[in-house]
């Protein structure tokens, strides 16, 4: 396994790719937390969480992806036993319970659970391929999805439970979704949202979404000052920033989780439109990269694995880039590889590691 004939097909520009984001990501985080005594740990946390995560993308890439399809079960169960774990002993955070406490690190299942929806769903479409695209074969991918996805909307988390339910959507219409299904999903989905939003999120959730549409007089306060300093930051940073260590609404803690949700108005503010294209080029190129290797998978459950990790990353980026821009309502997702974080940062590298097995596996294996 260990070979180095066995590796030669090991995509060493992924690799690289991701090791610049977290390289990159460490360094902003260190300038957002910069003088904060209370968050000084968070660099030194983020450097052991990505060397945690880089031994991850190994022992991820030297086992055979095709195992993952007979272990789809237990795995699920026990994403689902960890979920159900939260609401007897999770921590509760920002309103939400999201956290396990082991003590040294917090843990969220939540992370992990998305990439257990890629492989459960990439295992149903890869054993569905012959089957008919019916409603039958659709309702059964989506049960995957929800069975998961419904014990995250109750933490609450609704905007983790939308990534989960893009994720479904694209890898269905990957797996052969018709346009009239597509058509009457999205009408489905639009009831859906009027219902949830009028009986069953949170205040503070559906006064995120009022004050993105009516924005407040007042914004001295909740998500909208947030947006609001975040803007000023990217506005502010022009072509080439004030320089880093130097931005002004960062270093003077204007914005707040500027180490997570807002680190990419950090990187406007201090690096200018040159940093913040940067990251764009980067992120994109791992995406790039993880779509390559769903093109060269040896059968369909290789390439929707590759497929819902590059929707995965490409999701969550586009999310909180535009949370950063206020084109959406704030959401508290992370930019990929670039923000703080152990669970999400981890769980990313679990389904990089994911891709390169599946790479490394694209051809016979000739010793």
């Amino acid at each position: 396994m260990f070979r180095s004939n066995f590796w030669r097909h090991f995509d060493f520009w992924l690799l690289g790719a991701v090791i610049i984001a977290l390289v990159f990501g460490v360094t902003m985080i260190r300038s957002a937390v910069a003088g904060n005594e209370n968050l000084a740990s968070l660099v030194p946390r983020q450097i052991i969480f990505g060397s945690i995560g880089f031994v991850v993308i190994i022992l991820a890439a030297a086992i055979d992806y095709r195992f993952w399809s007979g272990a789809i079960v237990p795995m699920y169960i026990v994403i689902v036993f960890f979920l159900l774990l939260l609401f007897a002993i999770g921590a509760a955070r920002f309103g939400a319970t999201r956290w396990l406490e082991t003590g040294l690190v917090s843990i969220q299942p939540t992370e992990l659970a998305k990439v257990v929806v890629i492989l459960a769903l990439a295992n149903f479409f890869d054993r569905n391929v012959e089957t008919n695209r019916s409603w039958g074969w659709l309702l059964k991918s989506l049960i995957i999805a929800i069975g998961i996805a419904g014990l995250i909307f109750i933490q609450p988390n609704l905007s983790n439970v939308i990534v989960i339910m893009v994720l479904w959507a694209a890898m269905a219409w990957v797996a052969g979704l018709q346009l009239k299904q597509l058509g009457i999903l999205v009408l489905v989905v639009a009831v859906l949202g009027v219902v949830a939003f009028s009986f069953f999120l949170q205040p503070y959730q559906r006064l995120r979404i009022t004050q993105f549409i009516f924005p407040p007089e007042n914004a001295s306060y909740g998500s909208t000052y947030n947006v609001l300093q975040a803007l000023a930051a990217l506005g502010s940073g022009g072509w080439v920033g004030k320089g880093y260590g130097h931005g002004t609404q960062t270093q003077l803690r204007f914005m707040k989780v500027r180490h997570n949700d807002f680190i990419f108005s950090v990187i406007g503010e201090e690096l200018g439109l040159i940093g913040a294209v940067f990251v764009l080029i980067l992120i994109g190129f791992i995406i790039y990269r993880c779509l390559r290797a769903a093109r060269l998978a040896r059968d369909p459950f290789g390439s929707m694995i590759a497929y819902g990790v590059a929707i995965l990353i490409f999701f969550q980026a586009v999310v909180n880039i535009a949370v950063n821009l206020n084109l959406i309502p704030v959401t508290g997702i992370p930019l990929p590889f670039i923000s703080y974080g152990g669970s999400g940062l981890i769980s990313l590298m679990l389904g990089i590691g994911l891709v390169e097995s599946v790479v490394l596996r694209h051809k016979p294996i000739n010793y």
